[in-house]
């Protein structure tokens, strides 16, 4: 033993000491496990006894070895000896051979498999691997024939002080409210080492302040960080930076250390009252300012903040505190004043307020450093304004009766001008209330009379504007509503309320209602309609019917006697006088038609006809009406029928029996006459001095109606022509009825009594040759052409 310590380094002495006192005795001590084998050629070892008893020997072990250890870290100019395998079975010859394997085998450890010496190759590192796992075993070295059983061992790596305290979860924030007492918790910091918290002090951690004393303190061993000045402001500091240390070994001289750091904050706690910057606010405002319009502000400082700088404004004295609110504004916490009613400059020209800021939130701890609230005096001082007139009242309410004279009064609206300088009012209506101008007013002195008649039953209320303006200042304008309520008078006469036919069976009995009827009146009497019935004075004595008023105010028509007989009188009229009870009294009379009809036995009309008397006894009324369908639908078709046959084959001229109709010769070229039969198929030329010339067409409706002309006077001979035709022409451009397209006019008037007579061939009982035109050449240029043609001479006639 003294010869393996002398070859390792002396910083390994500890250890192996170590090794030798905790680890021999055990190997020596502990008795044989199953795994561990005797080495062969032993005297000794377990005995087998019989099954009914078995006694345990303690036997000599095999390896002398159990665990080793290596310190971790180390670092020589050579491998560490880590520890020797040896077996009682090696006599010190060179057969044995050691084998290594497990963990890390052959490359952080090897064997001399000579020796059984094994040593570390590599530097190792506890916090990567702690310890390791190996199996050795000895074999024949010629026949690698195992000499004893695989035994497992184990290699730790012992831990030396190579790892620093690390707080993983820095840096720190906290809180902790302002003014806490000392000793107040704050927060708690936690470090780690990596080191062996086992074996020695390597991880044995101490927490310690570096910075931020003596406003903090911390637990050396539970790292809880508390505050350690009392009434800490946050007004005065807010943020405190903090470092923590934690240092292992105890904390001793030798230790490793690590550090942190903590942002400490003070929370704001309400200890400050709200202060106001100034103790008088002076405002000035307009008298005609808006109701709810801001005047001013106020502030009141805090030094607090959040919440606890929260404060609430109140007006807790003055002579405007009816005229005047504050409110504060949750944004800047500002006190705002406001209008809650009108000012008036001729009234009261300035107002002093006491107002007071308050805090919302309290905290009871501090009360006892006094109120946590602050006032203020607010001067507003009002400004004359040029405002609008104003009315007496705001809603005018007046009544007229519907029969009121036009230009009556019907009421009267006054303003004034509230300024101290007044001006004069003038009155007018708008017209845009008053669109069929109804009523006027005095635009002196604001008295509204009737422009036009009234009627209660068109319209009962009337709602008109009257205008009053400044007549110094047309821009100061003041508007109110006038309602007008049309009152009612008795102009209307009660009239039935709808009309009414009644229906008396033949089988009736005297004295059964026909038919109860009501009445309307268009006017509204305060107490209700009440009407008055009565019969005609010449029907007072009527033989068939009579009336009775009933309680609701309608009345009720009763047969006087029976057998009433439809082939007798089938209808029968009874007027009836409707008074009501208006001053003066309106009345009417309304007439009722009662037929006369055929019931059944309970009274259910079923026939109203004298024909259903001559009816087969076995057709019934439905069919009957289907049968006079079809007979009219049947009518109706064939007139229709006819009708569009009549009217195809009727001419589109109407005409008398006495004209001629011809065909009219193109007279385009010299030839032709009356074999020509391409022409227009008109009516024939009529002399003027017949009938009025005018032929009504049956293709249109003309829109107006034309009013024929007269016929011409006779006129002597040598008319013009000329003057003729255009008075033609000008007859028919004016013309309403004229079709819409071209047609051919009449124009056979020759002139009254002359020499050439008609110039038509119809009539012509002489020949050309007997007849001289020359005289065509005197009626001017139109006819020139027309004297050429007829003007011929004696060798053009023989020829």
């Amino acid at each position: 033993m003294p010869e393996r310590l002398t070859e390792m380094h002396m910083d390994t002495w500890t250890p192996l000491i170590i090794l030798w006192i905790t680890v021999l005795p055990s190997i020596y001590m502990a008795p044989m496990n199953q795994s561990q084998v005797l080495p062969s050629g032993s005297s000794t070892g377990l005995k087998k006894l019989n099954e009914e008893q078995r006694v345990l020997h303690r036997s000599k072990r095999g390896w002398v070895w159990n665990q080793m250890f290596v310190l971790e870290e180390f670092s020589g100019p050579e491998p560490i000896l880590v520890g020797r395998l040896h077996t009682d079975l090696d006599p010190g010859s060179s057969k044995i051979k050691y084998i290594l394997s497990g963990d890390g085998a052959g490359t952080i450890f090897v064997i001399n498999d000579k020796t059984g010496d094994i040593h570390a190759m590599k530097r190792l590192d506890r916090e990567e691997k702690a310890e390791y796992t190996l199996t050795a075993q000895a074999v024949d070295r010629d026949t690698n024939q195992p000499l004893e059983p695989p035994s497992e061992f184990i290699i730790k790596v012992q831990d030396i002080n190579d790892n620093a305290p690390e707080f993983v979860e820095g840096p720190y924030h906290a809180t902790v409210p302002e003014m806490s007492v000392v000793g107040t918790f704050v927060t708690k910091v936690t470090a780690t080492d990596a080191d062996d918290p086992v074996y020695g002090n390597s991880a044995k951690l101490v927490y310690s302040i570096l910075e931020g004393q003596p406003y903090f303190s911390i637990e050396p061993h539970t790292a809880i960080i508390k505050t350690a000045l009392p009434n800490m402001d946050r007004e005065a500091k807010e943020e405190y930076f903090v470092v923590i240390q934690a240092k292992d070994m105890g904390g001793h001289m030798g230790g490793l250390s690590g550090t942190t750091t903590v942002t400490i904050t003070l929370s704001d706690v309400n200890d400050n009252p709200p202060k106001f910057a100034q103790s008088l606010y002076h405002f000035s405002v307009m008298e005609d300012v808006a109701l709810g319009e801001p005047i001013g502000r106020v502030k009141a400082n805090d030094l607090d903040i959040g919440e606890n700088a929260k404060s609430s404004y109140d007006i807790i004295e003055g002579d405007g505190m009816d005229i005047f609110e504050i409110t504060t504004d949750a944004q800047t916490q500002d006190g705002v004043i406001r209008v809650r009613k009108p000012l008036d400059f001729e009234t009261k020209k300035s107002y002093t307020l006491k107002v007071e800021a308050a805090n919302i939130h309290i905290d009871p701890r501090f009360l006892s450093g006094g109120p946590f609230k602050d006032t203020a005096t607010v001067k507003i001082v009002v400004e004359d304004a040029d405002e609008p007139p104003v009315f007496s009242s705001p809603t005018y309410l007046l009544e007229v009766h519907e029969n009121a004279a036009l230009n009556s009064v019907l009421g009267q609206v006054t303003a004034h001008d509230p300024d101290v300088s007044s001006s004069p009012i003038r009155f007018s209506i708008d017209r845009h209330t008053d669109l069929e101008r109804q009523f006027n007013i005095n635009a002196e002195d604001g008295k509204i009379t009737l422009a036009t008649p009234l009627d209660r039953e068109t319209s009962t209320w009337h709602n008109i504007t009257i205008v009053a303006t400044e007549t110094r200042n047309h821009s100061q304008v003041s508007r109110v509503p006038v309602a007008i309520k049309v009152l009612d008078v008795n102009d209307n006469a009660p009239e039935f309320a709808s009309e009414h036919e009644a229906f008396l069976c033949e089988n009736g009995k005297p004295g059964q209602v026909i038919q109860i009827v009501s009445a309307v009146d268009k006017d509204d009497p305060k107490n209700g309609h009440y009407f008055l019935y009565s019969l005609l004075p010449e029907m007072v004595n009527n033989p068939n019917f009579t009336i009775k008023k009933n309680e609701d105010n309608t009345l009720s028509i009763l047969a006087k006697h029976s057998g009433f007989s439809r082939q007798k009188q089938e209808v029968y009229l009874l007027p009836i006088i409707i008074s009501d009870s208006g001053t003066p009294p309106m009345s009417s009379t309304g007439t009722l038609t009662i037929r006369v009809c055929g019931c059944s036995s309970d009274g259910i009309v079923q026939s109203c006809n004298v024909e259903a008397y001559v009816l087969p006894i076995g057709l019934s009324m439905g069919a009957l009406i289907a049968i006079l369908a079809c007979i009219i639908l049947l009518l109706v078709i064939v007139v229709l029928f006819v009708t569009l046959r009549r009217h195809k084959n009727e001419p589109l001229i109407i005409k008398d029996d006495e004209d001629v109709r011809e065909n009219i010769i193109r007279y385009d070229d010299e030839g032709g006459g009356e074999e020509d039969t391409e022409a227009f198929d008109i009516a024939t030329l009529q002399n003027p001095d017949g009938i009025n010339g005018f032929l009504p067409r049956k293709d249109i409706k003309p829109d107006l109606q034309f009013m024929p002309r007269q016929g011409l006077a006779p006129v002597p001979n040598g008319v013009d022509v000329d003057e003729f035709i255009n008075v033609r022409l000008h007859e028919a451009d004016n013309d309403p009825t004229a079709p819409p397209y071209d047609s051919i006019q009449i124009y056979g008037y020759e002139g009254k009594g002359s020499a050439a007579g008609s110039l038509s061939s119809l009539e012509s009982s002489t020949s050309d040759s007997d007849q001289n035109f020359d005289y065509l050449s005197e009626w001017g240029p139109r006819f020139k052409r027309l004297g050429e043609l007829y003007s011929v001479g004696e060798s053009d006639k023989e020829t």
